[in-house]
């Protein structure tokens, strides 16, 4: 499939937010959305690529910088340093600018003829993860999946309690994935969150990976190529179809 890429801008909070959105050919009609969830890093070749991936099989794909408040071309590499910048700027970012940023995605996309209305989903990575929980409160969202977010059950780079104390405000269905020996979510995070999502009645499904480790949907990791990663992006592509029908 043909795939159409470029980077925009959105209006929020009286800030422009840089996006990198990815579609495929006009001529195919409205197609539902996927709103990009970045790691730490920033909306890197990375984030780009997923956005990608997402219009190869027949969506619009959308990376949107929550940073733009503090640090709008924020893009930190794979390394000690980049990861240390990378926390630094998440903990200037909390619930209420992650909801509005998420919401202004949502109206940019429903906005445009190109997108079905009301058919938009997010897809989140390592802190994007987390904030795909976190914006899974926010109205418009068909569904929300969440890939390794090390703050569902912890608390917040900034100091606010864990994304998990929002539960009960959830809107739509979850798809949360992780590596079962990720060193920065713990097998009693991913239990809790469970157990809280099932308590407070919520559609959602948790796959986990045994012997993986984090961020392995990363292009750059050792599973890069295994029927992890494949049976992953399976999940991911039913998790879509079901909400999207």
């Amino acid at each position: 499939m043909t795939v159409r890429n470029s980077d925009i801008t959105i209006k929020v909070d009286g800030s422009s937010m840089p996006g990198y959105i990815a579609r495929p050919d006009p001529e195919s009609g409205p197609h539902a959305a996927v709103i990009v969830l970045q790691e730490i890093y920033g909306v890197n070749k990375e984030m780009k690529r997923i956005t990608d991936l997402v219009a190869s099989v027949g969506y619009v794909g959308l990376a949107i910088n929550f940073y733009h408040r503090e640090d709008p071309a924020h893009y930190q590499p794979y390394n000690e340093e980049g990861t240390e910048k990378g926390f630094a700027v998440a903990g200037t970012v909390g619930r209420e600018t992650l909801r509005k940023d998420v919401a202004a995605a949502i109206e940019y996309l429903n906005s445009q003829d190109y997108v079905k209305q009301g058919k938009i989903a997010t897809w989140g990575f390592c802190f994007g993860g987390t904030v795909a929980f976190l914006t899974a409160t926010v109205p418009g969202l068909a569904g929300a999946v969440c890939f390794y977010g090390g703050n569902i059950a912890q608390p917040l780079p900034n100091g606010e309690s864990e994304a998990l104390s929002d539960v009960n405000d959830i809107k739509c269905p979850l798809l949360l994935v992780y590596g079962e020996d990720d060193p920065y979510i713990s097998a009693q995070d991913c239990a809790r969150t469970n157990q809280a999502l099932a308590q407070a009645g919520k559609d959602f499904q948790i796959q986990e990976y045994p012997g993986v480790g984090h961020a392995f949907f990363r292009e750059s990791s050792a599973y890069m190529h295994s029927a992890v990663v494949a049976d992953a992006w399976d999940l991911v592509q039913a998790f879509l179809k079901r909400v999207f029908t």
